[in-house]
């Protein structure tokens, strides 16, 4: 059976939505927010954090706003999808996990209030206070992979358009 590229990427978005989803209520009722779970000690930690900004929490409080921003953005990115490189397979994983992620974290902003993050990356300072990477969760890890992906495969085809224009 032969699926189209509109296909595939909404199988991933949904696929990394229901994801993160899941994810999210394992640790909405497996912590409290002032639990945290070792799991690595010195690099990593579950824990429970609503975040009501964004990436960082900036714009923090913000989150009705940031709620129609992700839907701007969704509904953007789908009406301009022609202009990514989704005609390729990597460039349709890339592009629904770009759309899962914010799916993950707009259920979360429009049901929820916040964002839930779980993932906490950290280190011991001298004196034992740890000093770490913002709390984050799957949606976000699928959106800064599938951004990252877009952006390599455009350079890569920017890269061979050039060359195209410098072969004699």
């Amino acid at each position: 059976m032969k699926h189209t590229g509109a296909f595939r990427f909404s199988i991933i978005a949904v696929s990394i939505a229901l994801l993160d989803q899941l994810t999210k209520r394992l640790v909405v009722y497996g912590l409290s927010p002032t639990d945290e779970k070792t799991i690595i000690d010195g690099f990593l930690k579950l824990v429970h954090w609503g975040n009501t900004g964004a990436a960082w929490s900036m714009f923090h409080g913000n989150n009705e706003f940031l709620a129609i921003l992700s839907l701007a953005a969704l509904l953007g990115l789908i009406l301009g999808r022609r202009h990514f490189a989704i005609h390729t397979k990597l460039g349709q994983i890339a592009f629904g996990c770009v759309l899962g992620g914010i799916i993950g974290n707009m259920i979360d902003r429009l049901f929820v209030h916040h964002v839930i993050d779980f993932l906490r990356f950290y280190l011991y300072q001298r004196g034992g206070e740890e000093i770490g990477f913002p709390a984050f969760n799957v949606a976000d890890i699928a959106i800064c992979t599938g951004v990252g992906l877009l952006f390599l495969l455009s350079w890569q085809r920017e890269g061979k358009s050039s060359e195209a224009i410098e072969s004699p």
